[in-house]
């Protein structure tokens, strides 16, 4: 909970303010989980701050909801190429994505009566993944991989 409370910290991901009037906050809680290497030993415990998704309005918090995942046929082909080519294939996790996307006037309960209106994403906020993959394709784009006119989520050179 220290590390992610630290990496929501360093991310200056909200300001506490008071709760504007005819506005409504939405709960948070920590999730826990177990990660362990491929060996099924221990790696490391998570927690992670995730935002009540089910208190969300639609209209109001959010207009609509967006998963970027790339197709299995395009995930097939991708590990074929790999096969017969003798390519080297990596994978990666981008730790707090979520908090590499900016926002505005989204609020979450905090203490002494203030609220924490968040500047960056807390995970189980339904806009939040088109928000994010939005700034990373930017980001991939920039470095002149086009995107697969088939499948949005698979770029390459």
């Amino acid at each position: 909970m220290e590390e992610e409370l630290k990496a929501l910290e360093i991310n200056q991901t909200w300001d506490l303010v008071p709760l504007s009037l005819g506005k409504t906050a939405i709960s948070c809680q920590w999730v826990y989980a177990i990660k362990v290497n491929p060996d099924g030993s221990l790696a490391r415990l998570k927690a992670r701050l995730v935002a009540k998704w089910y208190a969300q309005v639609y209209g109001v918090d959010y207009l609509d909801t967006f998963s970027p995942v790339a197709k299995l046929t395009s995930v097939r082909i991708l590990i074929s190429l790999a096969t017969t080519y003798n390519w080297h294939l990596f994978q990666l996790d981008i730790k707090n994505a979520f908090l590499y996307g900016a926002t505005s006037g989204v609020c979450c309960q905090g203490e002494s009566g203030l609220v924490c209106k968040l500047k960056k994403y807390l995970y189980n906020l339904k806009k939040f993944p088109r928000v994010w993959f939005g700034r990373f394709s930017k980001c991939i784009l920039s470095f002149e991989l086009p995107r697969c006119e088939d499948d949005h989520s698979f770029f390459y050179k």
